[in-house]
């Protein structure tokens, strides 16, 4: 199927929604007891253990969130550190917890159930400290192993089109999803989280690079199979998702001279059965680019989004100045990260708020976000307690840095029912929803355009994550009515999809 027959996207789509869509199976169910084994564990390759960071970076997290590395004038080199720091912040384990069945790891980065799909992959030049090489990155004991020796990174400046950033890189972290380890509770509804969870380890990622002054950028067109063949990847299984470049350099990889050939390496199973969920696979070849030229179109310039009327009233953003931002580091805030579990019902500021939409929403570099400040997303809101701000429904204008309110009253109910009937989203002071045109996004990027729509969506909410924690606010992603929000928040929503919700307050003391 070609990724210009849009009607898979919306197949899939529309197949996947919340609460009765043809592709899921109301029947199933998931045992944590025999959940899949959340780490790629290869059996015979040596590790390769990464430094520990020795000297805490300064960047406030709030600064590191929101700014994105120039370019610089010379060439940009990662070590081994920084590539120790950012993979760490990245996908590395921050904290376990043991429970009666054994012990619980968490990652840096919120992850749809805590069951850790996303994979990390490293395709680069010579660093000081690590040879050039493709190497995976093992979260269970911090340490890369080599999966082929070699500079292989022209074959993905091949494969991206020749996307600038990655033909400039020196450094490139190639991210994966294994299908089953999400499917085996949420299903076919698995893909979509694909993104969700690789854009909230993306935020990490970028606000890492940024605490370092160092280039980073998203490229989400490339020519999956050749990505898929270079990782020795069985794709009816486990497939590349994103690119993020690192760094740049002055001099570029050498051409591929050979594709590369099968591994046959061996890793430990990660479960003793699967189950196969073939909408997950078909919406991934339907979105898939088949060669160079698709992958070069890919980079075609989106249309000027037009400014859209603001017909109610109208609210400014207030957010702390560079003098009254918490000075906490990025480091620290991703160390303390977690989902937040229950919210107390207790008001957050609007100047609190208003740093969390202004801090996360500078922009994603992406290779389908040109020109920089581009956006496929909508960003509304149910405010159900924020001091300053009237209780009700807000649609977010990043031009004018404001709130446009939609319409005014308690809809704490509303907002419970919404996020599939759960406690949280009706505790918490703000419901973020992300929602996307997706008729125009699909017309322009193919099928490919539903993964790009999912990933700045959750880029941009793992932005609000870390900009929330920063402030010792909580935060949590959250999965959702489809049709029920588009419908609560029309007619300005009207012909629109939900794409990512995230849920902010005040975290709830234990008891």
């Amino acid at each position: 199927m070609s990724n210009q027959d849009i009607q898979a996207a919306w197949h899939y789509h529309n197949g996947t929604k919340h609460p009765h869509g043809p592709l899921m199976d109301p029947w199933h169910s998931f045992d944590p007891m025999k959940q899949p084994l959340p780490f790629k564990i290869y059996t015979d390759l040596d590790p390769i253990y990464l430094p520990a960071a020795t000297q805490p970076l300064s960047t406030p997290a709030l600064a590191a969130v929101s700014d994105a590395a120039s370019p610089p004038a010379s060439a940009h080199i990662p070590d081994i550190d920084a590539i120790a720091r950012i993979l760490h912040s990245s996908a590395g384990i921050t904290k376990k917890i043991d429970y009666p069945w054994g012990a619980m790891f968490f990652r840096a980065a919120a992850c749809t159930g805590a069951l850790y799909h996303i994979e990390l992959y490293l395709v680069c030049g010579d660093l000081p400290g690590l040879e050039t090489g493709v190497y995976h990155y093992g979260p269970h004991d911090s340490a890369l192993r080599l999966l082929r020796r070699g500079d292989y990174r022209g074959v993905l400046v091949e494969a991206s089109g020749h996307e600038p950033s990655i033909a400039g890189a020196p450094a490139i972290v190639v991210f994966t999803d294994v299908f089953w380890r999400n499917a085996c509770k949420y299903q076919a509804r698995e893909y979509r989280h694909a993104y969700w969870d690789c854009g909230t380890i993306l935020a990490n990622a970028l606000a890492m690079s940024s605490a370092l002054e160092m280039p980073a950028h998203v490229a989400a067109g490339f020519v999956d199979a050749s990505v898929n063949r270079l990782l020795d990847l069985d794709p009816q299984r486990e497939v590349a998702v994103a690119l993020a470049s690192l760094g740049c350099g002055s001099v570029p990889p050498p051409a591929p001279s050979l594709q590369p050939g099968p591994l046959s390496l061996q890793t430990v199973p990660i479960s003793d059965r699967e189950k196969d969920f073939p909408a997950i696979r078909e919406m991934h070849e339907a979105s898939s680019l088949a060669d160079l030229s698709e992958a070069a179109s890919w980079r075609v310039a989106n249309p000027p989004t037009p400014q859209p009327k603001l017909d109610g009233p109208v609210v400014e953003l207030c957010p702390l100045d560079d003098a009254q931002i918490p000075q906490d580091s990025i480091e620290s805030v991703i160390r303390r990260r977690g989902s937040t579990r229950r919210f107390a019902q207790e008001s957050i500021t609007l100047q609190q708020l208003s740093t969390v939409l202004e801090k996360s929403t500078q922009g994603v570099p992406a290779d389908f976000l040109d020109p920089s400040g581009s956006t496929l997303n909508d960003i509304y809101l149910i405010v159900n307690a924020v001091d300053g701000l009237a209780s009700g429904a807000y649609v977010y204008h990043r031009g004018p840095r404001s709130l446009e309110l939609l319409a005014e009253g308690e809809f704490r109910y509303q907002a419970g029912y919404l996020g599939l009937t759960q406690q949280l989203p009706a505790d918490a002071s703000v419901n973020v929803y992300f929602l996307a045109n997706l008729q125009p996004v699909l017309e322009r990027f193919g099928n490919r355009g539903y993964r790009a729509a999912q990933l700045e969506a959750s880029t941009i909410a793992g932005k609000m994550y870390l900009a929330a924690y920063a402030q010792r606010l909580g935060a949590t992603g959250l999965t959702f009515y489809d049709d029920g929000v588009t419908q609560f928040f029309s007619p300005h929503a009207e012909g629109k999809s939900v794409m990512f919700l995230v849920a902010l307050g005040k975290k709830a003391s234990r008891q």
